[in-house]
């Protein structure tokens, strides 16, 4: 009997842990502007598994101190605590400028996600000795997805939040934080069944991301097209000669009252610089989309350098001062590190 007992024991683990880790795979895969690399999605992978750590440790000390027997505390606190941990690694590469669109949020957040219920589902794996495969089958095509979804769900809302008020404050968490917490406690109830429960997961999430991934590629496509076309003009009119007639131009000829000629040149340098990193990181994002993958241009690191100088040299005082025309959105500072670490 141990043959075929372990064989079984084999196939709960794969139906456990398959699922989710290919539903994360073919999110990367349709990702057409190859925002994420593989190399990060294991890093989130390893995040999400840290989590999942700590949680478990956490819950074992909370759950005795909340005097709730255990199906309640699964239900109504353990997702809480969940998703604040999984929600921490969103909220810290957001705040990093890490996340720039909603279809790297989605892979991001989904990934971090599967981290976390790969390693929750190998915990079961050690505890549960009788291998029952209809447990493994609500587990790994049920439980796990859902763990990815909520946090992809999370990482989407608080992305939104974070662009719509150009601020990462700890307040626009809450909303996508609080939703998460509350799907995953719906799962957790199991209202209809188990079984109806992930097939009605399994119909949904995909087309939720399919939803998610097309009008993210939509708003990509747009932002390249527009931004692309005002940093062409504003490096044109420079390289020209003719940033004085426009507002960038007259706006730093009126900086020349309030800082010295040194620190206007240095102003000067630190926009035109900005453009042409600006036009470089679009032109990779469309030869990604294309198909095409370049290699990393020699130069970049020593712009990245001299732009780090021209920053420290106008100090924050001119960094301020710039702001009302040269103001760096989340999604801009987002291209400069896409480009940097490429």
């Amino acid at each position: 009997m141990e043959g075929p007992t372990a064989g079984l024991r084999a196939l709960c683990l794969v139906v456990g842990l398959l699922p989710v880790l290919t539903f994360l795979l073919l999110l990367v895969l349709l990702d057409s502007y190859k925002l994420i690399r593989f190399r990060t999605v294991a890093v989130l992978l390893a995040a999400g598994g840290g989590a999942a750590l700590a949680c478990l440790a956490i819950n074992s000390l909370l759950m005795p101190e909340s005097a709730l027997e255990r199906t309640r505390y699964i239900r109504y606190v353990a997702p809480v605590v969940e998703e604040l941990l999984k929600g921490a690694v969103i909220a810290f590469a957001i705040w990093r400028r890490r996340i720039g669109f909603l279809v790297d949020a989605s892979i991001w957040g989904f990934a971090i996600g599967a981290g976390f219920a790969a390693v929750e589902n190998l915990q079961y794996f050690r505890i549960l000795t009788e291998p029952q495969i209809a447990v493994w089958m609500v587990r790994g095509f049920g439980t796990a997805i859902m763990h990815g979804s909520v946090t992809a769900i999370l990482a989407i809302v608080f992305l939104q939040l974070s662009e719509r008020f150009d601020s990462v404050r700890p307040h626009l968490f809450l909303p996508g934080w609080l939703l998460a917490s509350v799907l995953h406690s719906f799962f957790n109830h199991f209202y209809l069944s188990p079984n109806l429960s992930t097939a009605l997961l399994l119909v949904g999430m995909p087309l939720l991301f399919g939803m998610v991934f097309e009008i993210g590629e939509k708003a990509t496509h747009k932002w390249l097209g527009s931004s692309f076309d005002s940093d062409q003009d504003l490096l044109r009119s420079i390289s020209s000669g003719q940033l004085g007639s426009t507002r960038v131009g007259r706006y730093l000829v009126e900086l020349k009252q309030r800082f010295s000629k040194a620190d206007v040149a240095d102003m000067f340098c630190l926009i035109r610089l900005h453009a042409e990193l600006s036009i470089q990181a679009k032109g990779l994002l469309m030869m990604r989309k294309a198909g095409f993958s370049p290699p990393r241009d020699p130069v970049t690191a020593s712009r990245f350098q001299e732009l780090a100088y021209l920053e420290g040299a106008i100090g924050r005082t001119g960094r301020l001062a710039l702001a009302p025309v040269f103001s760096m959105s989340h999604r801009q500072l987002w291209q400069l590190h896409m480009l940097r670490e490429r």
